[in-house]
């Protein structure tokens, strides 16, 4: 099959951008350096092209019912504007995606909601929000809009100050996971104070046809999908895939350290199974590994207890740019996943020496 394109694919090829296949998508890999645009939203702001991500929208009488027994957080405590981040699990409380879920203004006095699953997933998330609405007998609309929306983000310290003098509506009033509507170079867009970095910033849903008016208002470096990985892996946030995957890599919640996002007093899909994980504990878990020896980690080296036996397996690595230091994610099991516990990682069929680091590697907001 063809690749999926992002609206500006264009624009975006004629910048000189380097591109990659993600989630069925031909993205902008980088546009000048990997670590260049690192250091510019660690220091400065960024702006990246995620128009791979999903838009699912659910409006009805019974979208809360749906969307709270689709996904593991407490989706009725969300008033208008205010957005949770959230696992989607399965009857065993296997993680199936991540996503976020947006409370937009009510539609015909019902609640509405946008959830964004990962690139490449939207078509299987809307047909299970279809056929469970189904199912259980609920009257909600469900559309998926990917194709009619593009998404993009400014990260970085600077990030507020810049949008600033962009955004028509002062936007600097909204805390972390909250959003609105707000008018950028005469286009009405979803503005949320989220993102994927570790650092401040806004993501905005904006109409298709008008993705490159608002993608050029925004006067900071373009960045592509190579610094958005050093960045989250910095982070210690999960890339679906990779970190989590339903058929290679089954993960709950309570592995991947997502816990936080799981309200055992409400009713979805996997409640019970994640109610026994949650009474009994995990056997492995998902920790950050720094390397003490010259080598990166990278996706699927073995790590090793100090005596060579494979104890698991990296599931995201790079150098950082922050910390000049070579860092991954991987899940061992428990007994050595306090931080400080020294591990080993295969590079390349060398035994390299590692510790277990506490998660985010870095400092963030």
């Amino acid at each position: 099959m063809p690749l999926q394109t992002p609206p500006l694919r264009g624009v975006h090829d004629d910048y000189g951008a380097k591109f990659t296949e993600f989630g069925g998508w031909d993205m902008p890999v980088e546009f000048e350096s990997i670590r260049d645009e690192h250091v510019a939203v660690r220091e400065d702001a960024g702006k990246f092209d995620v128009s791979h991500m999903g838009e699912i929208h659910v409006t009805g009488p019974d979208s809360t019912r749906l969307m709270q027994r689709l996904t593991s957080n407490d989706v009725a405590a969300l008033e208008v504007g205010d957005s949770q981040y959230a696992a989607i699990t399965d009857e065993d409380g296997t993680i199936i995606d991540d996503t976020v879920i947006y409370r937009l203004p009510d539609e015909d006095g019902t609640a509405t909601y946008l959830f964004v699953p990962n690139a490449g997933t939207d078509e299987a998330m809307h047909e299970r929000w279809i056929t469970h609405r189904n199912e259980w007998d609920l009257e909600a609309t469900v559309d998926n809009m990917t194709d009619e929306y593009a998404m993009f983000a400014v990260q970085g310290p600077n990030a507020a100050s810049l949008l600033g003098d962009v955004v028509e509506e002062s936007i600097a009033d909204l805390s972390r996971f909250e959003a609105r509507y707000a008018t950028i170079a005469g286009v009405e867009c979803w503005t949320a104070r989220t993102g994927y970095t570790g650092e401040d910033g806004f993501e905005f849903v904006v109409p298709w046809n008008d993705a490159e008016t608002v993608w050029s208002a925004f006067d900071c470096k373009p960045c592509g999908l190579g610094a958005r990985d050093t960045l989250r892996i910095e982070a210690g946030f999960l890339l679906a895939g990779q970190d989590f995957d339903r058929e290679s890599n089954p993960r709950n919640p309570y592995e991947a350290r997502i816990g936080f996002a799981v309200k055992l007093e409400t009713d979805f899909v996997g409640r019970d199974a994640l109610e026994r994980v949650h009474e009994e504990g995990v056997e492995e878990k998902l920790v950050g590994i720094k390397l003490i020896d010259r080598g990166v980690p990278r996706h699927g080296y073995d790590i090793t207890n100090t005596d060579s036996r494979v104890i698991g397996t990296v599931t995201s690595g790079t150098m950082s740019p922050t910390l000049e230091s070579p860092i991954g994610l991987g899940y061992v099991p428990v007994e050595y996943a306090d931080p400080g516990t020294t591990l080993r990682v295969v590079v390349r069929g060398q035994s390299k020496k590692a510790r277990v680091e506490t998660i985010p590697f870095i400092d963030t907001v």
